[in-house]
């Protein structure tokens, strides 16, 4: 299978507060654009207190990157300036490409119980890409495919492949890879990524190791970036682990990035904000 990648680093996550109040964890984000290109920011969010989330992300533009929003239980209501609207439940995926512009909102409602669990991701777009048409690709769990590994490993697979199954998020030009794997205890996976891709994992559940040696215990909350190399090696700890693995192909361009936009340039950024305040940001 190739050079297993190794840790070039762990950190943990960070609280912080988002939209109109929400309380979440970021696992990674702004500053860190080169060493996650084309990732821009992954923020984990999950309470069983709704004051935590219940004030959600009212209307709010996006232009030139994708939202990548992962519920793993509660629902989130979502609209925007298209007509489009709908709820993301349990073990659905909305793969939003904001593109030339788009204005929604996100409002998180919970499940029976009170709880909201889930990820969103930030995808940056290349320059060639950043003012095309906004567009969906919204999937429910059961479109998912849950794909079963050696030794009890599942496996549900939104983008990329394992062995001959692919996931049904297709089209994108980062060339993603998203991966929810779940391993038993003492459990092993390894899997085939893209030599040259960026390569992460962000542990939510259990412990386990993430290279060959076996140096370092990762824990729930902790977040690997690798080197390069052309496949994964993980081990569960004495309990089981799950974790996110996502790659993609950077883009190697510069990021002018505020707020919600990002852009080339410090330029396209006044342009966009200065559209958005004369009401002629929306392009479709």
């Amino acid at each position: 299978m190739g050079k297993a990648r190794e840790i070039l680093k762990i950190t943990r996550t960070t609280p912080t507060i988002e939209g109109a109040g929400v309380h979440l964890q970021r696992v990674f984000g702004f500053g860190q654009e080169e060493s996650f290109d084309p990732f821009l920011l992954l923020d984990h969010f999950g309470s069983d207190n709704p004051d935590d989330y219940r004030k959600g992300f009212p209307w709010h533009p996006h232009r030139g990157m994708e939202t990548i929003t992962y519920i793993l239980h509660g629902n989130v209501e979502h609209g925007d300036s298209l007509g489009n609207k709908g709820v993301i439940g349990s073990g659905d995926v909305q793969w939003m490409t904001a593109g030339s512009g788009i204005i929604h909102q996100e409002m998180p409602k919970g499940d029976t119980s009170g709880g909201m669990w889930g990820f969103q991701l930030w995808a940056n777009l290349p320059r060639s890409h950043k003012m095309m048409k906004p567009r969906y690709q919204e999937l429910k769990a059961a479109q998912i495919p849950e794909v079963a590994g050696p030794g009890g490993v599942r496996i549900k697979l939104v983008a990329g492949s394992v062995g001959e199954i692919k996931g049904p998020v297709r089209d994108i030009v980062i060339d993603p890879q998203y991966l929810d794997v779940a391993i038993p205890a003492d459990g092993s996976f390894k899997h085939s990524v893209t030599p040259g891709h960026t390569c992460f994992v962000y542990v939510f559940e259990g412990e386990g190791f993430f290279d060959e040696t076996r140096k370092s215990l990762v824990t729930a909350g902790h977040l690997v970036l690798f080197g390069d190399g052309e496949r994964v090696v993980v081990t569960a700890g004495n309990g089981p682990l799950r974790f996110l693995l996502i790659t993609g192909r950077p883009l190697g361009e510069p990021v002018a990035w505020h707020g919600p936009i990002v852009m080339n340039t410090e330029e396209e950024l006044r342009v966009a904000f200065a559209e958005y305040r004369a009401g002629t940001f929306i392009k479709t």
